[in-house]
Formats: structure tokens, C-alpha cells, sequence
């Protein structure tokens, strides 16, 4: 049995057409899915198109949802990350640059240089990544989900999502020591 989920009550008025209902799921969901596909994309046009595929789907099937021993949350992510796999086969190759990261404004010209530069090169490297190495980072780092929760998304055991967040760190450390990263920066 599943503890509260949070988000099912929000289900059963999402189904009757609440717009207010709507409004609030989409306003609580879409910072963290489009998170999840500008890491997963590394577009920020591709991450909004996914996280709109994604809603319509939370419509879709908001009247006839059954947890079946996960949490909502879960089962939006899981979406999410099909849709952006989906689109990942559909251009193997293809790399979009233009995904915006958030600038502290308290950082002075200079720092906030460093900090997009670093962003930059961060971004570059996980774009580079095997896609279930990056798919493993994501969850864990960017979503911040817990090794069960991230393992159960990814349908694999917990001893195999630390097995490639193992190696998608190793991975990611060689590939930002080819950029000039410093050992103490990463």
C-alpha cells in the first residue's frame, strides 16, 4: 500500500473540468517537468512541447487513474520520460544549445558569466551521456528523486540505478575534465 499521495486529490476535479484545479496541478508540475525535459532534451522547446503532451495526458486519464502501488507524481514522470525518449530515438544525433539556465541576480557580471559558462559545459557534458546514464542524473540530481523512487521510474533495482549513477559520474567527470574543468570544481 502506498502512503498519502498528495496529488490524487486533485485527480477526481482535474476529470470534472475544475479550471482552478487545473490551473493550481499545472502551476505545482510544469517548473519540475520542464526541468526534467530541458536535462533530458537539452531544448527548452522540445521540454515545453513534452510537458504539454504530458498534461493532456494527466486529462485524459485523470477519471480512470489507479495508483496499482504508485504515487501519481510517479506515474507523471514516468510519461514525461517516454515522451522525452520518444523523441530522443526520433533525433539520436541532434544536440539544441539554446536551453536557458537560471541566473542568481545577486551574482556581480563576472560571476554570473562563470556560473552560465559552467551551466554551459554541465548541460554539454550530460547531453553527451549515454541516455540512461543521463536518465539516472536527472531523476536523482535534477528531480530529486530518492534511489527507490528514481529506480522504480527507470523500472530497474536500486543496485543497478547506483551502478549507473556510478558510472554516469565517472563519465560525466571525464567529460568535463576534457572541457578544462578543474578537479576541485567538479
Amino acid at each position: 500500500m502506498i502512503e498519502h499521495d498528495p496529488d490524487a486529490e486533485f485527480l477526481p476535479r482535474i476529470a470534472a473540468g475544475d479550471q482552478a484545479a487545473i490551473r493550481q496541478f499545472v502551476t505545482y508540475k510544469l517548473p519540475r517537468l520542464l526541468a526534467l525535459g530541458v536535462r533530458m532534451l537539452n531544448s527548452r522547446a522540445e521540454a515545453e512541447e513534452v510537458a504539454q503532451e504530458t498534461f493532456l495526458r494527466v486529462w485524459k486519464h485523470a477519471a480512470t487513474w489507479q495508483p496499482n502501488g504508485a504515487k501519481f507524481d510517479t506515474w507523471l514522470h514516468r510519461v514525461a520520460l517516454n515522451l522525452c525518449y520518444d523523441r530522443l530515438r526520433s533525433r539520436p544525433d541532434y544536440v539544441d544549445d539554446d536551453a536557458p539556465e537560471q541566473i542568481d541576480p545577486a551574482l556581480i557580471p563576472e560571476q554570473r558569466l562563470a556560473q552560465v559558462q559552467v551551466s554551459d559545459q554541465v548541460s554539454s557534458a550530460l547531453a553527451l551521456l549515454p541516455t540512461r546514464q543521463r536518465e539516472a542524473l536527472v531523476l536523482q540530481y535534477y528531480q530529486e528523486f530518492s534511489n527507490i523512487d528514481a529506480a522504480g521510474l527507470m523500472g530497474i533495482s536500486v543496485d543497478a540505478l547506483e551502478s549507473l549513477l556510478s558510472r554516469a559520474r565517472r563519465n560525466m567527470r571525464g567529460l568535463l575534465l576534457e572541457q578544462g574543468f578543474v578537479r576541485g570544481q567538479i
